[in-house]
């Protein structure tokens, strides 16, 4: 695909709905009891998975292209699926999945795409092994397919976290819903809260004091009305082409501002781009973000402030390509499990356009400002390392053409389409 490149962008979008939210908007009502309305859900191919996986576990799901209605049916009322479960891309799905089948009266089987299934999962299951669960990868090894096997006892446990993972703690914490007792978790940093605030919301108990989380089960949720705010993740991509691209000034609507998530705008400020916070909706953690071409200063990213932009790091790192100054990102080391090993990814790819950046074994290193070029590139089968490369052929006049550029609709399925709007200014 040839990519959209040398245009300022300027107008008004809404960006899709927040994935994270989404993924467990559906997980909640269909472990709940009741009906849980989900509205503004994010109807992009991952989040789908998990909306077809609960369907095929016998949760009634309806959805009139509105409101997407989920009649629970509490964790005893899954039934055993009639194939193993495909959840395409999505690591969110497979790993929380694990948590919530890892107590359940049937064998599972789970499994995704080419790619999913070589991401490693000893992360996730050898917490749930400890609890009493049975999981166990192909062959024996830590990769999908994973087989859980029946289990009619989960027993609570004290967990230190090895990684700043909110996908492995959210399974753990999936499991404790419905063990008996006490589980502790003591995570190395503080990662997205999101599972934490939804069990709250459906009715549930659970305390959190710095880096301990602690959860008593079994436990009962009820049904709620969710509406899920825009993914900072995916208003990421905008607010640095907005900061990059010249004469550009965008204006992103009903944004998440979860504390948890924010780390994006702290570095967008410590970097000296032009972005304003208004309109704030307290209640939604939502707000209006406005970003306008800036003159970018270099910075160093590291420490506990990486849980809460990980996801963003491909694109801060083209952020960095434009800013005065060598800029370091350390500590995220997390990056090499994701869709791709996207330390190696970002800097192979953005080398193919002419950018100073050498990868490490934690991070990246990105000297700047550069003159990007045309060229050859992939996404590599990565949705985030796929917009980067789209906001990346914005700063030259010459073709970049990628490969795999399907990979986008994973998580932001019109993505294309407002980058080519806001380019008109049509919006």
């Amino acid at each position: 695909m040839k990519l959209i490149s040398a245009n300022p962008l300027n107008g008004t979008i809404h960006v899709p709905a927040d994935k994270s939210i989404s993924h467990r908007s559906i997980m909640f009502g269909a472990i709940s009891e009741g009906t849980t309305t989900i509205k503004n859900f994010l109807r992009g191919e991952d989040c789908l998975s998990t909306l077809n996986a609960f369907k095929s576990l016998g949760v009634p799901i309806t959805d009139d292209g509105e409101t997407i209605r989920v009649t629970g049916v509490g964790f005893d009322g899954l039934k055993k699926p009639a194939t193993a479960l495909d959840l395409g891309n999505s690591g969110t799905t497979i790993r929380l999945m694990m948590g919530i089948l890892a107590k359940q009266s049937f064998d599972t089987v789970l499994f995704g795409d080419e790619y999913l299934n070589k991401r490693p999962m000893n992360r996730v299951m050898l917490p749930l092994n400890q609890m009493n669960a049975n999981l166990s990868g192909h062959d024996n090894s830590e990769y999908p397919p994973i087989h859980i096997s029946a289990n009619n006892q989960l027993t609570p446990i004290t967990y230190y976290m090895p990684v700043a993972s909110a996908q492995v703690k959210s399974a753990i914490l999936f499991a404790a819903l419905q063990a008996d007792g006490e589980t502790t978790i003591i995570e190395k940093e503080p990662t997205r809260n999101h599972t934490e605030e939804m069990i709250r919301q459906f009715g549930g108990t659970i305390t959190t004091d710095g880096k301990d989380i602690r959860m008593t089960g079994p436990q009962r949720l009820v049904g709620q009305n969710i509406t899920v705010p825009g993914d900072i993740s995916s208003a990421a991509f905008f607010l640095v082409a907005g900061a990059i691209v010249p004469n550009s000034e965008i204006v992103l609507k009903n944004v998440g501002i979860n504390p948890t998530r924010t780390g994006i705008l702290d570095v967008l400020k410590e970097m000296n781009a032009d972005v304003v916070i208004s309109e704030k909706d307290h209640a939604n953690q939502s707000a209006t973000l406005t970003v306008k071409t800036s003159s970018l200063t270099s910075t160093t990213i590291s420490g506990d402030i990486i849980p809460r932009l990980i996801d963003e790091i491909p694109i801060i790192a083209l952020l960095a390509t434009q800013a005065n100054g060598q800029t370091v990102i350390k500590n995220a080391e997390e990056l090499k499990v994701k869709e791709t090993n996207r330390i190696d990814a970002t800097a192979e790819e953005l080398r193919k356009l002419g950018a100073d950046i050498t990868p490490t074994e934690d991070g990246l290193i990105i000297n700047g400002p550069c003159q990007l070029h045309g060229g050859n590139v992939s996404s590599r089968g990565d949705h985030r390392i796929g917009m980067m490369l789209q906001i990346a052929a914005l700063l030259t006049d010459e073709d970049v053409v990628m490969e795999k550029s399907e990979a986008v609709s994973v998580s932001y399925p019109t993505f294309f389409e407002d980058v080519t709007r806001l380019s008109r200014g049509d919006y």
